[in-house]
């Protein structure tokens, strides 16, 4: 069968390279077609874009690049009507994707969505056009099931691939890899935009620590020249690259950039502190729009302030330093972390292997069992 998918970003390109390994193992002629990344391509996807070429965040950076997103739209409705595929499926990056959805739809192809866009989040209307055009949802955060739910739209909640992915790393690297009490990770994101806009910030309170290694994680696609300039004045700050989860593996607590990655160094059980600073109209915008308690993944899920949010003004170093020195030093702090890091890890393996689980429900619906 022949299966085109859809990611725009790094963390759709991890879980999208496992979904594909899946579909392999049940599909021993599967043709896959792929927006994604490098990690997509090596598990055997024919790669069409790479998310680098992509990513643009913020209301006022869409508007900017909307020529080049209208281009991408074009060039890949073309591509799958040429490479006709039994199933679409689409991996989050919901600006694009949803679009191509209802496109899909109009076509006659099978569309599902695996890991859903935060309709939750704002504009629930979109559940709406969600119903319309894509055959099946599976969702990866417990919450949404019923979430959708209170639409009358039925979902499939498969377990989050994260949890799947770091077990089996820890499993792998674990006992090799020794806790160093004195490293600090950070982690500014996977964007270019957001590195700029967090990375100064977090930098600044590296020599406020002096008795730490600061260490950031690089992103991978982003060229060794965008980091070199942002670290040439902190000569006592390390990097690496392609390296981040060994980097959780050892750290003591870590300073991390909203998204995937807060949820990511969750489940290596590092305390964080979660940061958010974005374009101040991009900003202004979403703070009228966005219902939600919190932006991170980790106090989303526990539905409480299980780690602290630092959030546009208030991401200062002087705040960050406040938050780190608390981690560090406050014992029964870091016990009530390791207690929900926990309980969210419990939480987020209800569903069991998600890859796994997607993959099936995606070979059953090109697969459809005939009487």
């Amino acid at each position: 069968m022949k299966y085109y998918l859809i990611a725009g970003e790094a963390s759709g390109d991890l879980h999208g390279s496992n979904l594909m390994k899946a579909l392999h193992q049940l599909d021993a002629h599967a043709d896959i077609r792929c927006w994604g990344g490098d990690l997509m391509q090596q598990a055997g996807g024919q790669l069409v874009r790479h998310y680098r070429d992509l990513a643009f965040m913020g209301f006022t950076e869409v508007i900017k690049n909307l020529p080049t997103i209208l281009k991408n739209m074009s060039f890949c409705k073309k591509d799958i009507e040429s490479f006709a595929p039994d199933v679409l499926v689409l991996i989050d990056y919901p600006g694009f994707n949803l679009r191509m959805a209802q496109w899909a739809k109009s076509k006659g192809l099978k569309v599902v969505y695996y890991i859903s866009p935060q309709v939750w989040a704002w504009k629930e209307s979109r559940v709406k056009d969600i119903k319309k055009c894509v055959d099946e949802m599976l969702v990866i955060l417990p919450f949404e099931k019923a979430f959708y739910a209170t639409w009358n739209y039925p979902v499939t909640y498969v377990g989050h691939p994260l949890a799947e992915v770091i077990d089996q790393y820890i499993a792998e690297h674990g006992a090799t890899t020794p806790k160093n009490e004195k490293t600090i990770a950070l982690l500014p994101g996977s964007r270019q935009q957001e590195i700029l806009k967090k990375l100064p910030i977090m930098l600044q309170v590296s020599s406020r620590f002096p008795d730490y290694e600061f260490v950031v994680a690089k992103a991978p696609g982003i060229e060794e020249s965008f980091y070199k300039e942002l670290l040439a004045p902190y000569p006592n700050v390390k990097s690496t690259s392609n390296r981040t989860y060994h980097l959780l593996l050892q750290a003591r607590a870590a300073i991390v950039t909203s998204g995937t990655a807060t949820l990511e160094t969750a489940l290596f059980g590092v305390p964080q502190i979660i940061c958010y600073k974005g374009n101040p109209l991009s900003y202004q915008i979403a703070k009228r729009l966005i219902k939600i308690k919190f932006i991170g993944l980790v106090n989303l899920i526990m539905n409480k302030e299980v780690v602290k949010e630092l959030i546009q003004d208030a991401l200062t170093p002087e705040n960050i330093t406040r938050e780190l020195q608390l981690i560090l030093g406050n014992t029964e702090k870091q016990l009530q972390i390791a207690a929900d890091y926990t309980s969210l890890k419990s939480t987020l393996q209800q569903g069991g292997a998600a890859s796994s689980n997607a993959a099936s429900i995606i070979y059953k619906i090109t697969h459809p069992i005939t009487l």
